[in-house]
């Protein structure tokens, strides 16, 4: 436990800091970031993906702000009972009326009831968190119909072109495809940076929350997944292949690591809810850059690489994702409200000996569920192609980035 006159004086620091001009980039996701007294705005993501940014840039909107970073250090000790503490000196030293922002509160132990109370008070409140299932468990708990959520990703290719101060096209697009978008890591592009990530999430996000003590049996299982994007695989093949000798805590593993943002699983479509659980997955990385750093063989398969980048991009736009496999097979079915909007195939070049397995999975997906256009991303070829009456557009990644062709 700290003392009040510690906190006061921890408080005063980073609101000072704060208050000091930053020189950000705006996020694409400001504009869903609106504040309300009667819902708290939660912003979850992975580590250093820029959620502290974003409330920074959301602070600017504000006329009075009261701040404290969680994760501080200097609050090691920090208990729930302190929170009041916290309201009162927001108050003395900044007055009232003050608009709310926590980072990375997770970790505090019944956080949920003091937001609860704010919020009940009809003030408006921020925060960031960055482990999803505990933020959706606590908040399903308190918070039922009382928050809003904003997922923050590493920069999209918008984003990095803002922030390196690049023209769009093949050139800047090859840099965003090797290196992600990690902002820290664009800043210096410092290997390093991104195995201490690694790292950092792990242990803290994964390791230590969950008492996980087999270090060396989870890190495998992170190594294997990262580098092995786009792949089926089952809970007891991947128990196999990573040597791990219980299938239940293969599957913890991989629902922990799914929390902290690092991997994302990917089921196939079926209408039985039953088969879809049963069937191979498949699983994709929360970045490029993060993979290629911590991974030798990741950046020698490109056509594994794009379809991260375009999962990762869908998921950014918030679609509800499947993947589509009968006689043949399409990477992403989108689906929205209840039906399938959208059939998209991933293709490194699109060439006389892939196409026809390329279009004819595309087109089995696009019949099954009566759609009239179907996509296929490639890292540079253009085209259309008309295959029994369907139209299907091929279009270079980098141009379906920057516009909503999905």
């Amino acid at each position: 436990m700290i003392t009040k006159s510690k906190l006061k004086e921890i408080i005063k620091i980073q609101n000072k800091e704060i208050r000091k001009k930053i020189n950000f980039i705006e996020r694409d996701k400001l504009k869903e970031t609106i504040l309300s007294p009667s819902f708290v705005r939660i912003i979850s993501g992975i580590r250093r993906c820029g959620k502290s940014t974003l409330l920074f840039e959301m602070m600017e909107k504000e006329r009075k702000i009261y701040y404290l970073n969680l994760s501080d250090p200097r609050l090691q000790g920090f208990e729930f009972k302190q929170f009041m503490w916290i309201d009162k000196i927001f108050k003395e030293l900044f007055g009232k009326g003050g608009t709310y922002f926590f980072d990375e509160i997770q970790d505090i132990p019944e956080w949920e009831k003091y937001i609860r109370f704010l919020v009940d008070n009809k003030n408006k409140v921020a925060l960031t968190g960055s482990n999803a299932s505990m933020l959706s468990r606590e908040l399903g708990t308190k918070l039922t119909g009382r928050h809003l959520t904003t997922e923050l990703f590493p920069f999209s290719y918008r984003e990095f072109l803002k922030f390196k101060k690049l023209k769009s096209g093949m050139k800047s697009y090859k840099k965003y495809f090797q290196l992600g978008g990690f902002p820290e890591y664009l800043k210096h592009e410092s290997n390093e940076i991104l195995h201490e990530l690694l790292k950092d999430i792990v242990i803290r996000d994964v390791a230590i929350r969950h008492s996980i003590k087999n270090l060396q049996n989870l890190n495998k299982l992170v190594n294997y997944l990262i580098t092995n994007v786009g792949k089926e695989f089952s809970y007891n093949s991947l128990r196999k292949i990573v040597q791990i000798p219980s299938v239940q805590t293969v599957i913890d593993f991989i629902s922990y690591l799914e929390d902290s943002y690092l991997i994302f699983t990917l089921s196939k479509f079926d209408y039985s809810f039953k088969k879809q659980q049963i069937a191979p997955k498949k699983n994709y990385s929360i970045d490029n850059g993060l993979s290629n750093a911590n991974s030798i063989s990741f950046s020698k398969d490109l056509g594994k690489m794009l379809e991260n980048q375009v999962f990762l991009e869908l998921k950014r736009r918030g679609h509800e994702l499947y993947y589509f496999k009968e006689k043949g097979e399409c990477d992403f079915l989108v689906k929205e409200k209840n039906k399938i909007t959208n059939a998209i195939q991933i293709c490194y070049e699109l060439n006389d000996e892939n196409i026809d397995r390329e279009v004819n999975g595309l087109v089995e997906a696009m019949k099954k569920f009566n759609l009239k256009e179907g996509l296929i991303l490639t890292y540079d070829n253009e085209d259309e192609i008309i295959k029994d009456d369907l139209k299907i557009k091929v279009i270079p990644v980098w141009k379906w980035l920057l516009n909503n062709y999905d």
